[in-house]
């Protein structure tokens, strides 16, 4: 994964468009994916693959066309916000206070997204479920940094996909498990400890 710094550059270039969202065709209704939007996804402990080591991810959106994700437990570092806005090309007024960065998965690591409750939208805000969204904006930047923002999120760059069918096999495989979702767990569990905690969490679940 390139480093933060590095991913804050590439992102800039992207501002002029806007954040991006995988797209990810609509399923057909009635099917029931094996693991739902906002749903907890658990590497399993014999994950061998260094980019998901007992890593949680929290899952976007996922039917027949694939899945989208954020892995929700490994920060990288702190940035103060009026330093990334202006990173970022953005206005700075009234900015205070610090972000933590999160590394959001292997792929398109210079692509920022902010994981929140679903008390903030934008127009470019997509709900996960009844209590999450995800949005893909330098709006929702500046409105954390004025205290407009939602009252939980993190701010994670690179996501976790997988193609049609890939999720359901590593599934079968037992590479990952699953666990409810629990948005208390997700936004003010210790990162080092989310691991063990959404564990145990479906072990209470089954």
């Amino acid at each position: 994964m390139r480093t933060v710094r590095a991913a804050v550059s590439g992102l800039a270039a992207l501002m002029a468009v806007a954040w991006v969202t995988p797209a990810i065709p609509a399923d057909s209704a009635g099917d029931q994916p094996a693991v739902r939007p906002g749903e907890f996804l658990i590497a399993a402990p014999g994950m061998n693959d260094p980019r998901f080591y007992h890593a949680v991810i929290l899952i976007v959106q996922h039917d027949r066309g694939g899945a989208f994700g954020l892995i929700v437990n490994r920060p990288v570092e702190d940035e103060p916000l009026a330093k990334l806005l202006q990173e970022l090309g953005q206005k700075t007024d009234g900015a205070s206070g610090k972000i933590a960065i999160y590394a959001g998965g292997p792929v398109e690591a210079d692509i920022g997204f902010v994981l929140h409750s679903a008390d903030y939208k934008q127009p470019e805000t997509m709900a996960i479920n009844s209590e999450l969204a995800v949005t893909s904006s330098p709006a929702v930047l500046r409105d954390i940094a004025t205290q407009h923002g939602p009252r939980k999120y993190i701010f994670a760059f690179g996501y976790a996909g997988w193609g049609p069918g890939q999720l359901e096999n590593e599934l079968a495989y037992r590479v990952w498990f699953t666990a409810p979702g629990d948005v208390k767990l997700l936004f003010d569990d210790d990162p080092a400890k989310l691991w063990q905690d959404a564990l145990d969490r479906r072990e209470r679940a089954l």
